[in-house]
Order: structure tokens, then C-alpha cells, then sequence
């Protein structure tokens, strides 16, 4: 990307009050023009500690979302409205509530990577980063119910010895990654160490040496002395690890078909700088919630940030919508 359309997107940020937030997904251009460069729980974060008036979320949509529900007062864009993701699509609001329904007694856990209308009727939100701590919350005689990842729940339930009912949601990203080519990977580079974000299979994640969220990962790339790293996750994460890391080799885990670009999220790369300049100069795409939904939807958010902020929260007894 040239420098030129870089230079206007600075222009104009200071021109309309606007900050720009992008997660590690992103291409590594977006990255480099972003204020504020992190996981979903720290974008949702400073979506709450910016004070410019417009917030750009250069990822997706859900996460725009998210900033929204916390943020009203805000104006918040998104480069492409059509930015979703296999786990919301996954997780259609109606099929979610008759799911709730059929274990009113359970708190529902659901993964930020959910439509503003599912998290309306879950009672807690939780990250990759945070799910543990949030988890351990819960009063170890409740049922829980775990949606929509199922693979991040299995990874939870497997780390904490603890049973979740499981929405069966998956990314169809980390889904990709092939546990037996993974394994001929590793007998070629046996001094490269495997990192894994917890979207991925248990037959992946067993190979392993570290399962995180994707600043996990890097925090690992960062401090680990090793030269090699296969990582499977989301390539966008590489720009920020060879940052850190210049010396580093790193290595895409494989997926089965070695034909595709499979380890790119097809969502995350809708945005380009076209359409985030385009953004700041007409205000559109825009992010507008109805306001009892949002307020809905708050609860859960909220939970999520009193709990890491370590706030006490009480737990609903019952689910009744």
C-alpha cells in the first residue's frame, strides 16, 4: 500500500476526531496505521478508555458491535459491513434462545464472537484471553452452558476438569488445520516450537506447547528463546510477531489442502485502506444498535468486565425470556 493513502488516513483521523482500533487479523498495512493494535478483549477495552469521538474497528463486525454496546455515545465504523465470521453465522439468535430454553438452570458463556442479539440472552461474554478467569467465576454447582466455539469450550473444559453443555460452532479457519500434516511438519523443523490458538481441534492442540489467545501467542513468541515457531492461527498475527521477533522463523501450520490460503480468515480481509479512508471521509458505514437490544446485551458485556476488573457479580438463577 502506498504511502499516499496512509498519509490521508492520518489526515484524516485528526480531521474528524476518529481513532482507529484493528486486531491482529488484520493485513499488516491496517495494522501499521491503526492507534491501537489487540486481541478482542483489548479492543473492547479501549474502545471504553479512547477519548476521540469516532472509533473505526478495523476487524469485524461483532467486534464493532461490542464497542457499541459499550461505547453509545460513540460513532463507531467499520470498513465493510459484510465483515462477519463463521461462529456468528454459526449461531443464528432464534436456534441460541431455543438452546437456552432447553437448560433454563444453566449461565450461558458465549464467546465474543456472537451477534449483538445472541449476547442479549447470555449471561456472561467471554475472549480467548479472559475465558479462564471468567470460567473460574462460576460456582463450580452450575451448569454451563458454552457457545458457540466448541472447540475453545472443549480446550476450557479439558484446562479447568470441568463439563459444559456445547453449542457445536466452530471458525472455519482454525478448523483447517490438519492434525497429521502437522505432525510431518514438526519431524521436519524438530526444533521449532508449536503454538496454537484454542479455536483449533484437540487433535491439533495436543501437539502444542502453548494454546492461547492470539496475545497470548505472540506474548510467547516474544519471551520463548526458540528460533522456529509453527503457528496455527490466523496469519495476521505474523506481522506483529516478526515486529517483536525479526530474528524468528515462523512457519504456517498446515492445513489438508495445501492448495488453499486457508489459514487467512476470508472476513478479516474484506478491509483494505480504500475502504477504511472511505470510512473516515463519509461517516459509513456506520454501527447503529437499537437501543433495547443494546441495553440487553450490555448485561453480559458487563459481567465480562466486572469479573477481569475483579468486581463481585451475582449469577441469574434462572434463564427466563
Amino acid at each position: 500500500m502506498s504511502y499516499d493513502i496512509a498519509a490521508d488516513i492520518q489526515r484524516l483521523k485528526k480531521e474528524k476526531n476518529a481513532v482507529i482500533l484493528a486486531h491482529y487479523y488484520e493485513d499488516g498495512d491496517i495494522q501499521d496505521i491503526a492507534d491501537y493494535v489487540g486481541d478482542s478483549f483489548y479492543l473492547a477495552k479501549m474502545g471504553q478508555q479512547v477519548q476521540q469521538d469516532t472509533i473505526l474497528l478495523a476487524g469485524v463486525v461483532f467486534m464493532a458491535e461490542s464497542v457499541k454496546i459499550l461505547n453509545p455515545t460513540k460513532t463507531v465504523l467499520v470498513p465493510d459491513m459484510e465483515a462477519s465470521c463463521s461462529l456468528v453465522k454459526g449461531a443464528p439468535y432464534d436456534q441460541y434462545l431455543a438452546w437456552r430454553r432447553q437448560h433454563p438452570d444453566g449461565i450461558a458463556v458465549t464467546y465474543i464472537n456472537s451477534s449483538a442479539e445472541v449476547k442479549s440472552i447470555s449471561d456472561v461474554i467471554i475472549t480467548s484471553s479472559n475465558a479462564q478467569q471468567i470460567v473460574e467465576s462460576i460456582p463450580k454447582d452450575r451448569k454451563i452452558l458454552f457457545g458457540p466455539d466448541q472447540h475453545l469450550g472443549r480446550w476450557l473444559m479439558k484446562k479447568l476438569n470441568r463439563e459444559f453443555v456445547l453449542w457445536p460452532g466452530a471458525c472455519e479457519v482454525h478448523v483447517l488445520f490438519n492434525a497429521r500434516k502437522l505432525h510431518e511438519l514438526i519431524a521436519q523443523h524438530p526444533d521449532a516450537v508449536v503454538i496454537a490458538h484454542p479455536e483449533c481441534d484437540e487433535s491439533v492442540l495436543q501437539y502444542a506447547s502453548v494454546a492461547g489467545s492470539t496475545s497470548r501467542l505472540l506474548e510467547e513468541v516474544q519471551k520463548n528463546p526458540a528460533k522456529k515457531f509453527i503457528v496455527a492461527t490466523e496469519t495476521g498475527i505474523f506481522h506483529q510477531m516478526q515486529k517483536l521477533r525479526p530474528d524468528v522463523t515462523l512457519i504456517q501450520a498446515p492445513v489438508l489442502d495445501a492448495g488453499c490460503s486457508c489459514n487467512n480468515c476470508p472476513y478479516m480481509k474484506m478491509n483494505n485502506m480504500e475502504k477504511i479512508k472511505h470510512a473516515l471521509e463519509t461517516f459509513q458505514p456506520q454501527v447503529g444498535l437499537d437501543e433495547a437490544l443494546r441495553l440487553k446485551a450490555k448485561v453480559s458485556l458487563d459481567r465480562m468486565m466486572d469479573i477481569t476488573s475483579g468486581k463481585p457479580v451475582s449469577w441469574p438463577a434462572e434463564f427466563t425470556v
